[in-house]
């Protein structure tokens, strides 16, 4: 009986006495990623919220100091925190960095997606949405958990369980996902959007898609473009059109009502919804944005 209780004890008390790694995620969907991983081991703060666009986001002196006592700042790569390595500097970080999409085969930018004059300078030709492709998601949590390993050898067996069962989760929403766009004709799989960020969506399930803006949402559509786009809504049969939940939706408005094609409702882009919507994490996202999307097509 004493060693029984003995041991109980040398396991509680570790758990009890434990320190939670202090980790940044630079937006939303990456902070839910890694609280997935990292479970009661890590306390994560996202530096853009739910409903806000890591395009435009300018970091306070507060966002400063959360850089600066973290342990860990996990952030997407490819161009889309254009504003990460100024918050870097400022905070004089020295923890460990993970570039979540780090590996992964990236997606250009077609030119001919975009208003004429859309030029996104802050990614050049890649597109960093790659979390729209639960295939490409796998490698985002191979890197998660390896940095929190890095950073917490101690915790390395827990986070490697709890990896392996969120990207069971992942491919099992893929296999969902596959599943509904296969009832759907080639030929009706047409969208649009408020922004290019459904490019890798569109490529891992055989969607084409449009949009308004280029890959960030700091790009501006000229009036030629939404006219030209008009026209090709119209000559294509698209009737999937839809808002973005941290997009201005004029233009996708004023488009609509020029092609005569109704809003089909509002996606999820960049950002997760407040925790009472119905995309509060990623894999929820993911389900409702695929849910909408195919509803819309039939």
């Amino acid at each position: 009986m004493k060693k029984t209780l003995a041991a109980l004890l040398l396991l509680g008390m570790p758990a009890l006495a434990l320190a939670k790694v202090p980790v940044v995620a630079s937006f939303s969907i990456i902070a839910d990623m890694t609280r997935e991983i990292g479970g009661d081991r890590v306390e994560v703060v996202s530096l853009v919220g739910p409903d806000q666009d890591a395009h435009v986001f300018q970091p306070s002196p507060a966002d400063i100091k959360k850089v600066s006592a973290a342990k860990v700042l996990v952030t997407n790569g490819l161009g889309l925190e254009g504003w990460m390595s100024r918050l870097d500097k400022a905070a004089n970080f020295r923890g460990a960095t993970v570039v979540a999409s780090k590996g992964i085969k990236t997606r250009q930018a077609p030119e001919e997606e975009h208003a004429e004059g859309d030029h996104d300078h802050d990614h050049g030709d890649v597109d960093p949405h790659a979390w729209h492709d639960p295939a490409r998601v796998q490698t985002y949590i191979k890197n998660i958990s390896a940095g929190l390993i890095q950073a917490d050898p101690a915790g390395k067996a827990e986070y490697q369980r709890r990896a392996a069962d969120y990207a069971a989760r992942v491919k099992s929403l893929d296999d969902w996902a596959k599943q509904q766009f296969a009832a759907v004709p080639a030929a009706k799989r047409k969208m649009l959007t408020s922004h290019d960020a459904f490019g890798y969506l569109g490529e891992h399930y055989q969607l084409k898609v449009l949009a308004i803006q280029g890959v960030s949402t700091e790009s501006e559509a000229s009036a030629k473009g939404v006219a030209q786009l008009t026209r090709q809504v119209r000559k294509e049969g698209v009737k999937a059109i839809f808002m973005e939940n941290m997009s201005d939706a004029r233009l996708l408005k004023q488009l609509s009502a020029e092609a005569k094609v109704t809003i089909g409702g509002k996606l999820y882009a960049d950002a997760l919804s407040g925790p009472s919507g119905p995309a509060a994490s990623y894999l929820q996202l993911m389900r409702y944005n695929v849910d909408t999307i195919v509803k819309s097509f039939r």
